[in-house]
């Protein structure tokens, strides 16, 4: 690469007549809005990571994880063949892993130094796979491997080891350090032989042991966020990475860091997410041109052997024909991994990286056949097929017959029928009525005379649903009077600084009109109308027309998922603008962990007048599924609520309960103290540099701050004494001892702003 901050990507087919982006190049590729964020980036500077990311997905032979794609930019991935090798991180800041009986955890993205006895093995773990003793080598599965938690002893039995073990298949590439780096043929033949500390195939095969049930549940992402902040911190916070996360983040406190972190690895998923050149199954990124080239091969693992793959999984579980008699229900799991083996001539094609393309190439042509050839799994021939499981052994599909006996779903959501068909029925979620229901929303007279009736009320979730919206009583006795308990009224609806549908605009709605009470039926509301939503609405006495209109806010905010530029209810916004809650219906079935932590933690928490809530931690198991409910569930629920701790989605606090076990909020004295949960609308994270002014401060309103970065110098040039200096105290900064320099062939560019 030498100097230039800009490298061509070698065979890439286009790219390689375009330039792009380097890590170490003029401008940094991670910024400090991508900390927030895909959806907090500009366009811009997607762009530029997206082009770097895709040349990093074409160059490597194996599938890009996102963990992976994250290590490219942020430790400076050299696209020319140096790999790792070329940019100056310090080998000494690698975590030094000893295989032995049990193995630590080691998430997809770790670089370790391998102690093999002898020469150091660098690599990159960039593939890992459940590779539980049950499932045979042809990959059927049994059903209670199908899901299974870590340390499950068996159908129906989910272990009771407090730290449980968990049998994988780890996928190392062994090259990712540059050939300066790597073992040389001889020596890997050796240690392949040998078994100890990679298997024939260029794989690690362990038992790992995690330190808790929670670990264990941990997504891919949470996972080396962990590892990252803790096992490879040195690793993280070197002073020779393009551009610090602590310069992105503004410090070195470990929740700044960690906010920050996940938000650039959200960031890289969405940009990979994003892109037109790539497919993604999970978080692995593969080309297209690569996954054509696969089915336009008719070698081992090539288009064939994938369309046999993808018939094998529709047929597994069709049975015989019989001439008389019903059919037994029937369901086969197989794991994509260890199927693939059994294909003639694809044991060379399963060593080292090639096994984690093989996987993710199978895994997206089934994904592709679902998608394209049955209704929602559901085939012709009567089986219904469904990931069930995306961890274990590549993969495992279950095909059942007869498939139109179960309610459909997502067939690629992993389901975990396996595991659950062997445990007792869980309760499901339940939906209790809101507690305060009748005190939310009530609404206030603005106005009211001889001339007209004005008032304002919050949007509710059961006005979305229904199409209804309540009269103010003065507006139902008047309109009872002269025209009946049904009139018909002229709508006219103004959604500030917006523009409606003339269908939405004017709308002729009837009036349902009781003693003392009556509403607006008929209503169709518009797209962008949410549950707390502030309306005014006004009627002319003796008028037949009511005017609603919204109200702008001075600038737009942000309150928790929901963005907006029109005055809300905040209480109502928490309340009902939740997860699983929408206008086409309200319910907790279905949703995931996170969804029901947060959707519990919003609508039964100790509500504030500006939209917290507060929920004592030991009642939220029984508040979601209104029982006390399986352990599993338990442990999801556990698992849901310390990654959006971490994330800072939800807030500790701390609690008092009183003797008639009334949860309360701040603790009173004389009263026990309990763990709460805090949901706090979320605000935009400003992002500026150390002692930089205050968050929102005028100073930094249309200008760009850029983070202090390491830039590769042209061939002949040297850094000045002042960025020396620069360096040095960004080295500091990070906590470094005195005596870091900057490696040869590097400056520092110090943090700045400029204009957008």
């Amino acid at each position: 690469m030498g100097g230039d901050p800009y490298v061509s990507a070698k065979g890439v087919g286009e790219r390689e007549r375009t330039r792009v982006p380097d890590p170490y190049g003029d401008q940094a590729l991670l910024t400090s809005a991508m900390t927030g964020g895909y959806d907090a980036v500009p366009g811009q500077e997607r762009s530029r990571l997206r082009s770097y990311l895709e040349a990093v997905v074409a160059a490597r032979p194996a599938p890009v994880h996102t963990t992976v794609a994250f290590n490219a930019v942020y430790f400076g991935y050299e696209l020319g063949g140096d790999g790792y090798g070329g940019s100056p991180l310090c080998l000494d800041d690698f975590p030094v892993i000893t295989f032995g009986e049990c193995a630590p955890v080691l998430p997809v993205g770790a670089m370790v130094c391998v102690a093999t006895g002898s020469d150091p093995l660098y690599a990159e773990i960039v593939y890992r796979e459940g590779a539980h003793p049950e499932v045979d080598a042809l990959g059927d599965v049994p059903a209670w491997v199908s899901g299974a938690p870590a340390g499950a002893e068996g159908s129906g039995r989910p272990g009771t080891d407090a730290e449980p073990r968990r049998r994988e298949l780890l996928v190392p590439d062994l090259h990712a350090f540059g050939p300066a780096l790597s073992l040389s043929p001889a020596q890997l033949h050796r240690l392949r032989t040998r078994g100890r500390w990679i298997n024939e195939d260029g794989h690690v095969v362990v038992d790992v042991c995690y330190p808790s049930l929670q670990a264990a549940r941990r997504d891919d992402l949470t996972a080396y966020a962990d590892h990252l902040l803790t096992t490879a911190r040195e690793q993280l916070l070197s002073p020779f990475v393009p551009v610090s996360l602590a310069s992105l983040v503004g410090g070195t406190q470990d929740g700044d860091l960690r906010a920050g972190l996940l938000g650039l690895l959200d960031t890289v998923r969405g940009v990979l997410n994003s892109s037109a050149m790539l497919r993604t199954w999970g978080h692995y990124a593969l080309t297209r041109t690569s996954l054509a080239d696969c089915w336009r091969d008719t070698g081992p693992l090539g288009g064939h052997d994938l369309r046999s793959l993808v018939a094998a999984v529709e047929r597994a579980a069709t049975p015989a024909r019989r001439r008389h008699g019903l059919v037994a229900p029937v369901t086969v799991y197989t794991a994509v991994g260890p199927r693939l083996r059994g294909f003639p001539g694809a044991e060379e094609r399963l060593r080292e990286v090639g096994y984690a393309a093989a996987v993710c190439r199978a895994n997206v042509a089934l994904a592709d056949v679902l998608q394209g050839d049955s209704d929602q799994g559901l085939f012709g021939n009567g089986s219904r097929v469904t990931l069930d499981d995306a961890f274990e052994g590549g993969g495992v599909w279950r095909s059942h017959h007869p498939g139109d006996a179960e309610a459909p779903g997502d067939p690629l959501v992993p389901a975990g029928r396996g595991w659950n068909s062997t445990l007792p029925a869980p309760p499901e979620p339940v939906d209790a009525p809101l507690a305060d229901d009748d005190a939310l929303g009530t609404g206030e007279l603005l106005r009211s005379d001889a001339q007209e009736i004005v008032w304002r009320a919050p949007l509710r979730l059961a006005h979305l649903i229904g199409g209804w919206f309540p009269l103010h009583p003065f507006v139902a006795q008047d309109l009872c009077r002269p025209r009946g308990a049904h009139p018909t009224l002229r709508l006219e609806l103004n959604h500030a600084g917006e523009t409606l549908d003339e269908k939405e605009a004017v709308q002729y709605v009837a009036a349902e009109l009781g003693d003392d009470s009556g509403r607006l039926a008929g209503i169709v509301w518009p797209g962008d109308f949410f549950p707390g939503l502030m309306l005014e609405l006004r009627r002319l006495r003796g008028d037949t027309v009511i005017r609603l209109a919204t109200t702008r806010l001075k600038e737009r905010a942000q309150a928790g998922d929901r963005e907006t530029g029109h005055c809300y209810d905040p209480r109502v916004l928490t309340r009902e603008d939740v997860p699983g809650s929408s206008r086409h219906g309200d319910s907790a079935v279905g949703l995931g962990p996170r969804q029901l932590v947060m959707r519990t933690v919003r609508r039964c928490g100790l509500l504030t007048l500006d939209g917290h809530a507060l929920m004592d931690r030991s009642v939220l198991p029984s508040a979601v599924y209104g029982r006390r409910p399986a352990r599993s569930q338990a442990a999801d629920l556990d698992s849901a609520v310390a990654e959006l701790l971490a994330e800072r989605l939800l807030e500790p606090a701390l609690g008092s309960r009183d003797a008639w076990g009334q949860p309360h909020f701040p603790p009173r004295d004389g009263q026990r103290t309990i763990l709460l949960i805090g949901y706090r609308p979320a605000r935009p994270r400003v992002i500026r540099p150390w002692g930089g002014g205050e968050p929102g401060g005028e100073g930094l309103r249309g200008a760009q701050f850029v983070a202090g970065h390491l830039r590769r110098l042209r061939p002949g040039r040297l850094p000045s004494d002042v960025q020396r200096a620069a360096f040095r105290e960004h080295c500091r900064r990070l906590g470094k001892a005195d005596g870091w320099e900057l490696p040869y062939g590097y400056t520092f560019v110090t943090e700045h702003t400029r204009g957008r």
